[in-house]
């Protein structure tokens, strides 16, 4: 994130479907965090444009004509390098989500997602963080239960593949001083949430809470904890087996 920022976050919407794309342009346009800069139909479009513009973040479709989504990524890291890209698919499947991570995405939602959570998730992938959609994040945890523990012999630290994507795992321990005690009993109410795949507004809704105040929650687990984003506070809490 460029910390001198103080316009909006200039968008590119790469999707075949024209009336989605419209719609979808029209609708960011109402958030005044954003700005859509430029729109394409499929990948070649897309990379010429993100070449041509510089986006801060492109909202790339994975079922394009010719080249997929996921596979336009190398192409348009390559036009925009400082540009972060986010999945807006309609694929539930684990593999897409697997593979849109191994190629680079920043992030994978669903267009299930409403307007407001959308704008909200490109904020927080814009500001670093990594944002998978509460449903996949769900899959994704499913997928690291059932993947086996990768431990080396002298390390507390390891790491496992998961459908094709390599993630940090910590391995589970019962040593006093593993931060996971640092955290108070709202915090880790929090995180056990967080590793089921409850987005912000879930977990407001279930501790009867204000969604600013889970903001404030999520902030301190991570710093605590030393993770960089939900992905991985949900992989570390389904190792200690709190998902």
């Amino acid at each position: 994130m460029d910390s001198e920022r103080t316009g909006p976050i200039r968008l590119l919407v790469v999707d075949d479907h024209q009336l989605f794309r419209r719609g979808l342009v029209a609708l960011l346009a109402q958030d005044r965090r954003l700005s859509v800069v430029g729109e394409a139909g499929d990948a070649s479009a897309a990379q010429a444009a993100a070449e041509r513009l510089a986006p801060d973040l492109i909202l790339l479709d994975n079922h394009l004509p010719g080249v997929s989504g996921i596979h336009a990524i190398a192409g348009l890291k390559q036009a925009a390098p400082g540009a972060r890209i986010v999945m807006l698919t309609v694929s539930e499947n684990v593999d897409d989500l697997a593979a849109g991570l191994r190629a680079g995405a920043d992030g994978y939602l669903l267009k299930t997602i409403d307007t407001e959570d959308l704008a909200d998730s490109i904020e927080r992938i814009w500001e670093g963080d990594s944002v998978v959609s509460p449903e996949m994040m769900g899959k994704l945890v499913g997928l690291l239960r059932e993947a086996p523990p990768v431990v080396a012999p002298t390390a507390t630290v390891s790491t496992v593949p998961v459908a094709g994507v390599a993630l940090t795992r910590h391995t589970p321990t019962l040593d006093s001083r593993d931060p996971i005690h640092t955290l108070s009993p709202r915090e880790t109410e929090i995180l056990k949430l967080i590793a089921r795949g409850d987005s912000n507004k879930l977990i407001a809704r279930a501790l009867d809470i204000a969604e600013t105040t889970v903001k404030i929650h999520v902030q301190h687990i991570l710093r605590k904890l030393d993770l960089a984003n939900r992905v991985h506070a949900a992989v570390y809490a389904t190792e200690r087996g709190m998902a």
